[in-house]
């Protein structure tokens, strides 16, 4: 089946404007991320979907440069614009990313979309947490999408795409993927200053401009410093919940 991978991406963050564009060992977070996902054996295509506001003509400029395809919607309706996103590109199984989480693993990937047969609407590791934080990968049949844009109507499921799925389980089926050791505490995703900067601290230690390694060998790295677990431990994760 056609797997478009679509990562969400803007200028716009309130605690770290324009980060997606920011310098990761000498190139852009996004580029950094768009890297990993060609490195995922079962993506067909990667789209980087962002909104029409002028301040995201750099997104799609950047974009062009790194040889992403692009595609641009509402900024609020962001379901809206991974449906858009999935036409345009012909998607039969959708690959929910963002631009913010530049360890993404590309074998982690693989394994997820493994996990979203044709018996299963929705497979993620971020519903029962054992990866760490900024590994997150939700993959959605085409259909399971367009089922969902047809039945969220709260503005917080609009923003948050699969937070109608999350929230009404017993709509989909749903599937859970769990890693063989438990390493939530671990943030890897990219919100505040700090996280940029343990982020760059892990490029910097484990030359990983050169490209992606097994998410295992950087936990090793991590755990063997214990300043590296709590550099942004206190960086407080938004909750995101549906009425």
């Amino acid at each position: 089946m056609r797997t478009v991978a679509i990562i969400q991406t803007r200028m716009g963050s309130s605690r770290l404007p324009g980060k997606v564009l920011m310098d990761l060992a000498g190139d852009t977070m996004m580029a950094r991320v768009v890297e990993r996902v060609r490195a995922a054996t079962t993506i067909d295509e990667i789209v980087i979907a962002t909104t029409t506001r002028r301040t995201d003509d750099a997104i799609v400029r950047e974009a062009k440069r790194i040889g992403a395809t692009t595609y641009r919607g509402s900024e609020d309706d962001v379901l809206a614009r991974y449906v858009g996103a999935a036409r345009a590109t012909s998607a039969e199984v959708v690959v929910r990313l963002t631009s913010d989480c530049p360890l993404l693993d590309p074998d982690v990937i693989d394994t997820v979309v493994a996990e979203c047969r044709a018996d299963v609407d929705y497979a993620s590791n971020t519903q029962r947490r054992t990866y760490p934080r900024g590994l997150d990968v939700e993959v959605f049949h085409r259909d399971t999408l367009e089922r969902v844009a047809r039945m969220a109507t709260s503005d917080q499921a609009r923003e948050h795409v699969t937070a109608f799925l999350v929230e009404r389980p017993e709509l989909f089926e749903v599937r859970d993927v769990i890693a063989s050791t438990d390493d939530s505490d671990l943030r890897w995703t990219v919100d505040a200053p700090d996280d940029l900067a343990l982020v760059r601290n892990l490029y910097e230690l484990l030359d990983l401009q050169t490209g992606p390694r097994p998410y295992r060998e950087l936990v090793e790295a991590v755990r063997a410093r214990p300043g590296f677990v709590v550099a942004n431990a206190h960086v407080v994760q938004k909750v995101v919940r549906v009425a």
